[in-house]
């Protein structure tokens, strides 16, 4: 039976037409971009409640999974924490894979087929981003000093060239040709003309302030991404276009001195279809006035940035949101920093300084969450300003879309919030938890950090000098809730996250 061409196949033959002189490069990545999946893939293997593993169980230094049809699968122990490519290979009973497309295949469980699909994709994109970098620039070099950081929101978000640092489809960007990735990947640092798509002011739904160079007499221009109009709207190319950096979602992007402006992008990235809905329109500006009322109670420690304002031509494929840019909360000197770049920095490397960083997020997430709000602080939502010599000082977050809300901890604090979805809101201690845990320790904390025992240093360092609350005994006690990814993208029948548990650093030796 004829088997289509893989992804690395078509890339490679895209490039041989399109850009040449990246080939041999991206043949060369590709090793380690498999490696980089195959490690994430094989952490969701070891810890996440996938159907068809029947149990787990250590051999000397490595790893058996017995499957329930009574095969084997081998590999190295895994540190659900670990961010570096540590995976070269795994065998399932006597074949040995370095392939995680290949592996995915092989192991042939129920929707294995789609997913290995996905992998195949997100191991040769990420092949193509590292094929652009200068040689050696994924990891921080050891001079790296302030004085050398980019001075742009788009300069740090090009930075994060390996995507998610635990999800398996860390790079797929399924329906985008390499063409298409080389010009609007933010790590290939591209200029992105953005259509401005005309609509009438009558059949748009418009909250907060949308300002007057975005409209044409009667008619709202609404920003949307060149991919959006070619592949989803079908529109020829618009004339009038807003030049803007793409950030690390893709498909929020930065004018060079104006907003950040969220676009509609309507295909599969990491996990989930970009669109923007017209009830996250009808709720921004609600949100957003939320998310300064928090902030005004977090003694100086937080920052939200604000939606300026939304537009939808009542469809989730044609809608933009304009934001406020993290940087204005930048006093001279100052860097505001995306946690997911942190890694490309030195200041991880020192456990003082990680020690710092990680009671500043847990003081900030804990405190929000006694105060009723669940952020969903991961590397890229969650943004540290530092000062002129990379201490951290206090904390950026922005898109509150996917927070958690809990009326009667508001109630007890006072604070009001009308107009939040009812998709936000509730009461129950382990939605509230699971969703800071699961996005700020588990997530943006343990990628800084690089390793279970390196997480574990600071959390120690830091949980003793944090007040206390009920909250923060959970943290300490229980296992650390996260998004099981792996099993959600091979359950197409369900909705919603899926959780699993990861071993609590705070309780290891």
């Amino acid at each position: 039976m004829h088997r289509p061409p893989s992804a690395a196949a078509e890339i490679a033959e895209e490039l041989a037409a399109v850009r040449p002189a990246l080939a041999a490069r991206f043949t060369a990545e590709l090793p380690g971009a498999r490696a980089a999946v195959l490690s994430r893939l094989w952490r969701a293997l070891a810890f996440e409640p996938l159907p068809w593993v029947g149990g787990r169980e250590r051999s000397g230094d490595g790893l058996v999974l017995r499957l329930r049809d009574g095969r084997r699968l081998t590999g190295p122990a895994a540190d659900p924490y670990r961010t570096d490519a540590y995976v070269p290979v795994v065998r399932l009973d006597e074949v040995e894979y370095d392939d995680p497309e290949r592996l995915m295949t092989g192991l042939a469980v129920p929707h294995a087929q789609e997913f290995a699909a996905e992998l195949g994709h997100s191991a040769a994109s990420l092949a193509l981003s590292r094929a652009t970098q200068p040689r050696g620039a994924r990891g921080p070099a050891p001079e790296n000093h302030p004085d050398e950081w980019p001075d742009s929101d788009w300069g740090w978000e090009r930075r994060v060239v390996d995507g998610h640092p635990y999800h398996p489809g860390c790079r797929a960007r399924l329906g985008f040709s390499a063409a298409e990735q080389l010009a609007y990947g933010p790590e290939h640092g591209p200029v992105v003309g953005l259509g401005l798509v005309p609509v009438a002011a009558d059949e748009c739904l418009v909250t907060g302030v949308w300002p007057r160079e975005l409209r044409d007499g009667a008619r709202v221009l609404l920003p949307v991404h060149p991919w959006q109009a070619a592949h989803v709207l079908k529109r020829p190319r618009e004339e009038e276009r807003l030049a803007a950096h793409p950030l690390m979602s893709l498909r929020t992007l930065a004018v060079p001195g104006g907003a950040h402006v969220k676009t509609a992008l309507s295909t599969r990235l990491t996990s989930s279809v970009r669109d923007i809905s017209v009830a996250s329109v009808a709720a921004s500006a609600d949100l957003s006035s939320f998310g300064e009322e928090l902030a005004a109670r977090m003694d100086g420690l937080l920052h939200v940035t604000r939606t300026l304002g939304a537009a939808t031509a009542h469809s989730p494929d044609l809608a933009a949101v304009l934001r406020e840019p993290p940087r204005v909360y930048a006093a001279p000197g100052e860097h505001v920093v995306p946690v997911a770049a942190l890694a490309t920095t030195v200041l991880p490397r020192s456990p003082a300084w990680l020690a710092s960083f990680t009671r500043l997020a847990l003081t900030v997430g804990l405190r929000a969450l006694e105060l009723g709000v669940a952020l969903e602080a991961h590397g890229q939502n969650l943004l540290v300003v530092l000062s002129a010599t990379g201490d951290p000082l206090r904390l950026v977050y922005r898109d509150l879309a996917d927070i958690r809300v809990s009326p009667a901890r508001l109630a007890r604090h006072g604070i009001a919030a009308p107009g939040l979805p009812a998709r936000v809101l509730t009461d129950e201690p382990a939605s509230l938890r699971r969703k800071v845990f699961g996005s700020l320790v588990a997530g943006a904390l343990a990628a800084t950090a690089g390793s279970g025992p390196a997480l574990r240093g600071a959390l120690r360092a830091s949980v003793p000098e944090l007040a206390y609350s009920a909250d923060l005994v959970a943290l300490h006690r229980e296992p650390l809730p996260v998004k099981a990814l792996t099993l959600m993208r091979t359950s197409p029948g369900s909705s919603g996250d899926l959780w699993t548990e990861l071993p609590n650093p705070l309780r290891g030796r």
